[in-house]
């Protein structure tokens, strides 16, 4: 396991804490036993203890031995709020974060800043420190529900996606089913638009021909009923012509 890399946030030299055995002398078991602590160090582990409550240690393994660092007690003053605000801007710049939008590494980054921030106030203010802390949750859980509705509504975005490609992939084909149907349709219409013509085409034809032989059969009549009539006075004429003889 590699070290924990850098961070604003402000730690004490790191400690070694625990050797993984690998050759022990013969006769020697169990633990190693801890050093005994300095008067000092007893008067400050009040605070300390404070500290690695709020802002737990970092452990890491090393070449089979546990280091732990933890957060350092030492009080800041002006320069070095001015110095960590340098490496902020420092670190934004090297990583390349993003000035907008969302960007893991400057929340990364302001994360680190904003802890430091509360090491140094609670080491002067254990309660404002604690304070602190429960705003710095509170961002945190606020960021994470952020976080879960974004994905949800990604996922939401993506279901709906798909169903509507699907869909469209299913609209396409019915409008291409409804086209080949139009197209039949069409082709319908038209050849029971030529029979119509056809039949009316007949029909005027027969008319035509009814019309032109009733005309005939008018006109045989007529000249029929002529002759009849012309015939009738000649033999009206010679009955009388008879009749004058007699």
């Amino acid at each position: 396991m590699i070290p924990p890399p850098d961070s604003l946030l402000r730690y004490n030299p790191p400690v070694l804490v625990a050797r993984r055995p690998e050759k022990r002398p013969p006769g020697v078991s169990g633990p190693v036993p801890p050093p005994p602590r300095s008067a000092a160090a007893a008067s400050a582990q009040q605070p300390q203890e404070l500290l690695n409550a709020i802002l737990p240690p970092r452990e890491w393994e090393e070449e089979n031995q546990r280091w732990v660092q933890e957060v350092s007690s030492a009080p800041s003053t002006r320069l070095d709020v001015v110095h960590l605000q340098e490496q902020l801007d420092l670190r934004l710049l090297q990583r390349q974060a993003r000035e907008t939008g969302v960007c893991p590494v400057r929340r990364e980054l302001y994360g680190q800043c904003f802890d430091e921030l509360i090491r140094e106030v609670t080491i002067n203010c254990a309660e404002r420190g604690l304070l602190l802390l429960r705003v710095r949750d509170e961002i945190q859980m606020t960021i994470a529900a952020y976080q879960t509705l974004y994905e949800s509504s990604v996922a939401f975005g993506m279901r709906k996606a798909l169903q509507a490609e699907e869909g469209k992939s299913n609209m396409e084909k019915r409008i291409a089913e409804l086209e080949e149907e139009k197209r039949e349709l069409e082709r319908q219409v038209s050849e029971q638009k030529a029979k119509c013509e056809a039949i009316e085409k007949r029909e005027n034809e027969r008319q035509q021909i009814q019309e032109k032989k009733h005309a005939e059969e008018v006109q045989f009549l007529k000249r029929t009923n002529q002759q009849l009539k012309v015939s009738k006075k000649l033999q009206f004429q010679i009955v009388m012509v008879k009749l004058l003889i007699l």
